[in-house]
């Protein structure tokens, strides 16, 4: 293999921009099935409405709590037949200036089939939507096809709401105390008020009522913390019209971090001697954790006062608290601490530091939790505001439960993977969204910028019990929330620590857990989550192994399979005397050194977007052997795409990543298009290359490898009130597609464009492809903001696929026209790589003249 000495290349003006039109698609709506008696299911379905409505009018009437324009009306729960989705359009008709308005959507499992229930607030005076159509319906049962039959067959039973109705995370994780606890209260917004109103009926109500000091807005919700029992959000909602769903708080999960020291401080003192900091102008890396040591005498140089945050001003920015922070701070500077310390010679980092303290210190009372979304904006803006424009990677490993694993039967499966408050936050915040503080203390994401968009790297999370079949215990541990984000790098956890010595009678016999190049045991995955979830984590970096012991009953983590990194000390006073080395493993380590990565990456290319830096991260991934081998037991795309979501696409190489060579060639492509206009896709962009045509096609029937990536940014829409059409998560969505070898551009257009064809022209019959991609086109219809497989052929066909399509595919911009970012342009980056591995040739000069770069030659 050439060695790998020369810069990728950016391409620019090879992009052609095109009005689109999708293709029609094939295949079939799935049938629903018709009531055994639809005059009789008809009727039900009415008398439930009108059973809802006059208990709601009574209950307000015996609510002695008035709020001043609160609008007055009933919450409906609409029940799916089992495993039948419900007509949510048609559930929320959005006619009128006061309609019925779809607040939430539930998913449970029962007997192994989805029920969805919907709930519906209803204002007083409008439940004639409902009854008008149930009377036509009722009026033409006698017809093959009713009239609203679409709506109709598909409910099974109607109700007047209750609290549960409203709780969109899994049911068996509903409060069954009858004290206090804390929720997740998630508001409609409507005129602004509706915080106002909620902190209204809590100080007239029953006593104990407490509203949170802090909250957080998204486009179509308010999220705010509060302490109550069931009774009172029960009587709330008798009163409040915006309450639009509830969920259980987050909480954080314990830090893993050894503190045993394993080397003296007189090896510091000589690595800090040859260590050169980067510049005022170099990326940084900014480690959200407990804070950091910034005296270390192996981080002061890189991280100076003014760089050191908190994301609430009362906590102090000078110390780390609880020691996890310094730890990630030397992976995420040094990347690999240990080969730093063998170092000789000079070390000149490219990157630098920032510290923003998230956790509350010790002594700053929790008993009012609060919102990790807003935490999170609020100290990315305290960051941003003194070094606004720095290139940074923001690294975090605080992560939480979001719901217990999966059982046997699925209960939990919907849960899995759905966007929380704090992961929606994250994905906002990448998307380039700011902080706002009002009047009343109500922090919110304002208009997305796309020069803001930032670069999040987030711990997958980590497995607390360790069995022998590790990789079975990581596969039903989900990913912990906010890994699931989309815009974020999720890092999971691999190992290469597979030996370790300690002294006589100290762990003697244990052995290591996993194999080299295997999953780490600590590490979570995505394999559990509902096929409309991302593949989560995208990569995995090396977090340690776990010792076994010789008779297979005990399974511990130990510091000797463990990465060395930097330590905090134990208090203020003993920080002169304290051990300044420790070790530090599982998913944190592997975020730490996958942050180090993004800042060398974002230090050799200035010019490159947060969403390439993420995709060239993934990009330059690779499997191990132990990993290959999963994939190359089945032949299955289903299977491998379970590989997939427990692995990602493997380890990432800081060479790969910044570095092509005569025979691996990388094109990094950075635009910018349009999806929608009005409720209509608008553009597709194709990209003509510069290509090694002729280098290729001399090489005939070599075998050779082509691997696109395609990475992006949504924006955010969190609530729950289902995932399809205009409720998508998703601001947007993009798919690439490249020219087969026997296709001209011209029909290659007109494949993949209908507005492409002439008047009552036919489609060109589609070429068939050649080779074989590793996942193929399911692969790339997956949720998520980031797509990428690797095609396998000869080199004589590869070299006729120079040609590649982005087009958009559907998202609440488009479904939600009437707002105002239906119009808005939307950034990508598209990598693409070829390789040709064991050949003695050179394909990157041929391009590099394509595109203007100079060449070197050494004499």
């Amino acid at each position: 293999m050439a060695q790998r000495d020369k810069t990728h290349l950016i391409v620019s003006d090879r992009c052609s921009t095109f009005d689109y039109a999708p293709v029609p698609g094939r295949g079939d709506a799935k049938v629903i099935p018709n009531p055994a008696d639809r005059r009789a299911h008809g009727g039900s379905i009415r008398s439930g409405l009108e059973t809802a409505e006059h208990d709601a009018r009574a209950r307000r009437e015996r609510n002695p709590v008035i709020v001043p324009d609160a609008v007055p009306g009933t919450y409906v729960a609409f029940e799916s037949f089992p495993g039948i989705e419900l007509a949510l359009n048609s559930l929320d008709p959005r006619t009128g200036s006061t309609h019925p308005e779809l607040r939430s959507v539930r998913v449970d499992v029962v007997n192994g089939q989805r029920v969805e229930t919907a709930t519906v607030f209803v204002p007083e005076g409008t439940m004639g939507y409902f009854f008008g159509r149930l009377d036509e319906y009722l009026a033409s049962v006698d017809k093959s096809a009713p009239n609203h039959r679409n709506l109709v067959d598909r409910i099974h039973a109607v109700r007047l709401a209750s609290v549960e109705a409203l709780w969109t995370d899994p049911i068996t994780r509903f409060p069954d105390s009858d004290g206090s606890v804390w929720w997740e209260v998630w508001l409609r917004p409507r005129d602004g008020k509706e915080l106002a109103r909620l902190r209204a009926y809590a100080d007239a109500g029953d006593a104990g009522m407490r509203v949170g000091r802090r909250a957080l807005g998204f486009n179509t919700r308010t999220v705010v913390m509060v302490l109550a029992t069931v009774q009172q959000l029960a009587s709330a909602i008798e009163i409040l019209d915006d309450i639009a769903e509830l969920r259980s708080p987050i909480h954080r999960a314990e830090f893993l971090a050894e503190e045993d020291a394993t080397t003296q401080s007189g090896f510091v003192r000589d690595l800090a001697r040859l260590v050169v900091a980067a510049g005022p102008g170099a990326p940084a890396v900014c480690v959200m954790d407990t804070g950091v040591h910034r005296m270390h005498p192996l981080l002061d140089a890189s991280l100076p006062p003014q760089d050191c945050h908190a994301a609430d001003p009362r906590w102090s920015t000078e110390y780390d608290h609880d020691g996890h922070g310094t730890a990630m701070a030397g992976l995420a500077l040094y990347g690999d601490l240990a080969e730093a310390m063998t170092t000789t010679g000079p070390i000149t980092l490219r990157h630098g530091l920032e510290s923003l303290t998230l956790l509350p210190p010790p002594g700053f009372p929790d008993n009012e939790p609060d919102l990790y979304g807003a935490i999170t904006a609020s100290g990315v803006a305290a960051v941003e505001t003194v070094a606004t424009r720095r290139r940074r990677a923001y690294s975090m490993a605080v992560t939480a439960l979001t719901s217990e694993p999966p059982s046997a039967d699925g209960v939990t499966e919907s849960v899995l993977g759905k966007p929380t408050s704090w992961s929606a936050s994250l994905d906002a915040l990448a998307a380039g969204r700011g902080v706002i503080e009002s009047e009343t203390g109500l922090s919110l994401l304002g208009a997305a910028h796309p020069g803001a968009h930032r670069l999040f790297i987030v711990s997958a999370g980590n497995v607390e019990t360790f069995d022998h079949d590790h990789l079975s215990r990581s596969d039903i541990e989900p990913v912990q929330d906010p890994a699931q984000a989309w815009n974020v790098l999720t890092v999971g956890a691999y190992t290469d620590l597979d030996t370790f010595l300690y002294p006589p009678g100290v762990y003697e016999g244990w052995s290591p857990l996993a194999q080299r190049g295997e999953l780490s045991p600590f590490s979570r995955t995505s394999v559990a989550f509902n096929t409309k979830w991302p593949v989560k984590p995208e990569i995995v970096m090396e977090g340690g192994n776990v010792a076994e012991s010789p008779d297979g009953t005990e399974r511990h983590p130990v510091g000797a399979l463990e990465l060395l990194t930097t330590r905090a000390p134990d208090n203020r006073s003993t920080a002169s005397s304290s051990r300044q080395l420790t070790t530090i493993g599982a998913t944190s380590a592997a975020t730490a050194q996958a942050a180090h990565l993004a800042a060398r990456i974002m230090a050799d290319y200035p010019s490159l977007w947060p969403e390439a830096v993420r995709g060239l991260i993934v990009h330059s991934a690779e499997w191990t052997p132990a990993m290959r081998a999963h994939v190359d037991r089945t032949s299955k795309k289903r299977d491998k795409r379970t590989v997939l979501r427990r692995y990602g696409m493997g380890v990432p190489d800081l060479t790969r990543a910044t570095r092509s060579a005569g025979d691996s060639l990388t094109l990094i492509a950075q635009e910018t298009i349009t999806p929608f206009q009005g409720d209509k896709l608008r553009e597709i962009h194709f990209h003509d290359l510069p290509w090694p045509t002729d280098v290729l096609a001399d090489l005939g029937a070599t075998p050779v490898q082509l691997r696109v990536t395609l990475s992006y940014f949504i924006e955010p829409n969190p609530a729950r009130r289902g995932w399809n059409g205009r409720y998508n998560y998703a601001s947007h969505g993009l798919r690439f597609d490249v020219r087969r070898p026997t296709e001209s551009n011209d029909d290659f257009h007109k494949r993949l464009n209908l507005r492409a064809l002439q008047e009552e022209e036919k489609r060109p019959t589609s070429a068939g492809d050649t080779g074989e991609w590793l996942f193929g086109p399911e692969a790339q219809r997956a949720p998520g903001s980031l797509h990428t497989d690797i095609w396998t052929g000869t080199a004589s066909d590869l070299a006729q696929r120079g040609a590649l399509a982005v087009y958009p595919v559907g998202g609440w911009w488009k479904e939600q026209a009437a707002r105002d970012r239906v119009d808005h342009d939307a950034r990508y980056a598209l990598i693409v790589a070829i390789n040709t591995p064991g050949v003695d040739t050179d394909i990157w000069t041929p391009v590099a003249q394509q595109v203007q770069v100079p060449t070197t030659i050494t004499t």
